[in-house]
């Protein structure tokens, strides 16, 4: 292995079948370091525009990075990459736990799956080695059953399976992936781009051993980690991604009912502090990260069981204050059929909103619901819909198709409820009250996006001349409602470190301002890893190409700067909480956009200029010279 990395990617041709490995030049790793970056590097190269998403020619990229695997905490994340079905354009996610990390000892950084099986199949990856196997017997069974099978036929329970499920299986737009039942690739939709290739699981299992570069530098930071880091001051380590879910409702930002409200009445009920008194029995983690956020829940009473992990806080509130419910065990349960059949949890609840409010307004009727009272509060009737839309049961079939496309072949005014960007649906946070995330939600290029860059109440802390950012010259406070030059700004400098983070596989749990891992520690991880002498500025320029590359991929997919807009509701004040009356200007955000695409190096179009590409070294992607 070389420092950081095998230089091996591993290609396998389902339709063959065979597989074969590419050993990209040093300087590939170097641009592009992994995750998004790189995987964005090979749909560019390889991927003709213009494919069916769940057709054949559809590539389906995994990539980890040069730091995956090493014990940094945070450090466990790797991508997913392909053409999304829910949007049509580019389709990328990220997952920790423990998959990548074991890719990488097994002797691989990505793979890169092209076309499609005769039958269902899944892939065995050891030492550097692909089996290609019969997954006839787990097509239709629930992610645990296929776990637990794999394990019993590979015989060995440390194998790390990445599977996606019944929901991919039925096309559902907005299927999932996970690795080892609890870690997930929930949005774009690559779950269903995954089982269109007849493929079922990926199993992998390595004894590589991964040695730094330099051993002391290495030590010297993960040392500081441990100085640093207080897991008992952490609320993420004690009540999980849900902590906060009390302060965005008191700050009036916690979406409820489909975005219509700001604050829900049981907000409490569904906190994570409640989770901890009531339900959880363990933290889970992923792969040597001392954070330990991940929930492990039990409801007897309800089926659930402590293997399918717990709820995060998109998955609360997407499934609980969005849809009006405020039974923490009925969402547990329901957080666990959508870790069965393997759902995007934040597109099930957004879609389960969306035909709530439908409900609500006649345009969707008891007999279209196949007798569900689709009313706010119905917990049970969560459920019942997401067995419906994991398996294309009636209604089901519609909403499956996602917001976008169900609205559409609705009508009657189902538009002004589709609450989406690009055709995937809102996250939950709150842009009317967070204003950076209108910028965000706009301009992600797998549509609306949570992750695309720390949230308004960060830039509030601006004016400590030691924050996080300050290297980066953001110095001054920025009010949370404010839309000016300043809050774009700011947006555009710390897109560019948390696309980093996405590129590296860093946890944005760990990495600042959420969590303690600081910029400068970092780029001395990734040098002492690598051996390279990488500074800060390079490091920042792979986030920013990793955000021109996919956007250059979904203008060739025929998007536009028309695309990068905000459902009409964002526009519409909020009816309770903190911030009634609150909406966003749309005047304001125009001027935003704008302003966004300068300081990106964008035409008014939206288009990066020839200076820009040249600037990043992007000019082979659009130019028809060799891929660099």
């Amino acid at each position: 292995m070389r420092n950081g990395y095998n230089g091996k990617i591993l290609h396998v041709d389902l339709t063959d079948p065979r597989w074969w490995i590419e050993e990209p030049d040093d300087l590939i790793y170097r641009k592009y370091l992994g995750g998004s970056a790189l995987s964005s590097y090979f749909l560019l190269r390889d991927l003709k525009p213009g494919v069916d998403p769940l057709g054949p020619d559809n590539l389906l990229i995994f990539m980890t990075s040069v730091i995956n695997g090493f014990p940094l905490s945070g450090a466990s994340r790797y991508s997913a990459a392909g053409k999304s079905p829910l949007t049509g354009g580019f389709g990328e996610s990220e997952a920790g736990g423990y998959w990548g990390p074991e890719l990488k000892r097994a002797g691989f950084d990505g793979i890169i799956l092209h076309g499609r099986a005769s039958h269902p199949v899944y892939l065995f990856i050891h030492d550097g080695e692909c089996e290609i196997r019969d997954a006839r017997r787990y097509w239709g069974q629930l992610s645990g059953e296929v776990q637990e099978g794999l394990e019993e036929e590979i015989g060995d329970k440390r194998i790390c399976v990445l599977q996606t499920g019944i929901a991919g299986e039925n096309a559902v737009r907005f299927a999932a992936m996970t690795n080892q039942l609890r870690h997930y690739h929930g949005r774009t939709g690559l779950g269903a781009v995954m089982a269109s290739k007849n493929l079922k699981a990926i199993a992998v299992r390595g004894t590589g051993r991964l040695i730094p570069a330099d051993p002391e530098t290495a030590r010297r930071v993960l040392q500081w980690f441990r100085e640093n880091y207080d897991h008992e001051a952490d609320m993420r380590h004690k009540h999980g991604s849900a902590n906060g879910l009390i302060s965005l409702d008191q700050d009036g930002i916690l979406p409820t009912r489909n975005f219509r409200d700001g604050s829900f009445e049981c907000a409490k009920d569904i906190s994570g502090q409640r989770m901890s008194e009531t339900i959880l029995v363990n933290r889970g983690t992923c792969f040597a990260c001392a954070v330990a956020c991940k929930r492990e829940v039990a409801v007897p009473e309800r089926g659930v069981e402590p293997k399918y992990g717990g709820m995060e806080y998109e998955t609360i509130a997407a499934n609980g204050s969005l849809c009006g419910v405020g039974d923490l065990k009925a969402i547990a349960e329901a957080s666990q059929w959508l870790n069965r059949y393997v759902l995007d949890s934040i597109s099930t609840g957004a879609v389960i909103a969306f035909a709530m409010e439908c409900y609500e307004h006649g345009i969707l009727t008891r007999e279209d619901t196949d007798g569900i009272e689709l009313v706010w509060g119905n917990g049970d009737a969560v459920i019942q819909m997401i067995h419906k839309i994991a398996r294309r049961e009636g209604i089901g079939d519609l909403l499956a198709e996602g917001v976008k496309r169900a609205a559409a072949k609705l009508g009657r005014g189902a538009e002004r409820f589709a609450l989406h960007v690009k055709g995937q649906e809102l996250p939950m946070h709150e842009p009317r009250g967070k204003r950076g995330l209108s910028i965000a939600y706009a301009t992600s290029p797998t549509g609306a996006d949570h992750m695309e860059a720390p949230h308004d109440p960060f830039y509030e802390s601006f004016g400590n001349y030691h924050h996080e950012f300050s290297q980066l010259g953001l110095l001054e406070p920025i009010n949370r409602l404010d839309l000016g030059p300043e809050k774009v700004r700011a947006f555009f400098y710390t897109q560019m470190a948390w696309s980093l983070f996405n590129c590296v596989g860093m946890c944005d749990f760990v990495g600042v301002p959420l969590g303690v891992m600081a910029l400068e520690l970092l780029r001395d991880y990734v040098n002492a890893v690598t051996g390279w002498d990488m500074s800060l500025f390079e490091l920042l320029k792979v986030g920013e190409r990793a955000n021109v590359m996919a956007r250059l991929f979904n203008l060739r997919e025929g998007f536009t700067a028309a695309d990068d807009t905000l459902p009409q509701r964002m526009f519409e004040p909020l009816q309770n909480g903190a911030l009634k009356g609150e909406a966003i200007n749309r005047e304001e955000f125009e001027r935003a956009l704008k302003l966004y695409y300068q300081m990106a190096g964008w035409d008014e179009q939206g288009v990066p200029t020839r200076a820009k590409l040249a600037e990043l070294g992007l000019l082979w992607a659009v130019e028809g010279k060799d891929a660099k």
